[in-house]
């Protein structure tokens, strides 16, 4: 029997966006799946600072906008970005995943109450971090044609 399930989050012109639980029964934790694609704005010698840096911000935005009455504190933020990668003129694919834990077990995945946390925090990532970036654009698709901000 499977137990796991996941959701998709509409309405975001620059990133798929998912969130999802591997065990639907007993709800302990949620994660979240942010997969954009960036272009840098800027020719730089170290991408790695850049990238740890993104990181730090969005670590800082889940935590500054995280709803306590729902989430415990402790999350895990892994950025997937390779930074080896990055140049000039080509796109690179970002993968985010948030892992947050539930205050309650009881809680129903397919309640509303659970969408609009994980929407809320994920317009809040989108506009603090993606939007404003001084060093990328994002993108939803690597094509050309795609809609940028």
């Amino acid at each position: 029997m499977k137990k796991g399930k996941t959701s998709k989050i509409t309405g975001f012109k620059i990133a798929k966006i998912n969130y999802g639980t591997v065990d639907s029964f007993e709800l302990k934790s949620l994660y979240l799946n942010i997969q954009s694609w960036v272009e840098p704005t800027k020719d730089l010698e170290n991408w790695n600072r850049v990238v740890l840096n993104l990181s730090r911000a969005i670590k800082h935005t889940i935590y500054h906008n995280l709803n306590k009455d729902f989430f415990k504190e402790q999350f895990i933020v892994d950025l997937d970005l390779r930074s080896s990668g990055i140049s000039l003129g080509k796109k690179s694919f970002l993968n985010l995943e948030v892992t947050f834990y539930t205050k309650e077990e009881n809680i129903d995945f397919k309640d509303t109450k659970v969408k609009e946390v994980i929407k809320n925090l994920s317009k809040s990532i989108i506009q603090q971090n993606f939007s404003n970036n001084n060093y990328f654009v994002f993108t939803l698709t690597k094509k050309n044609n795609s809609t940028e901000i």
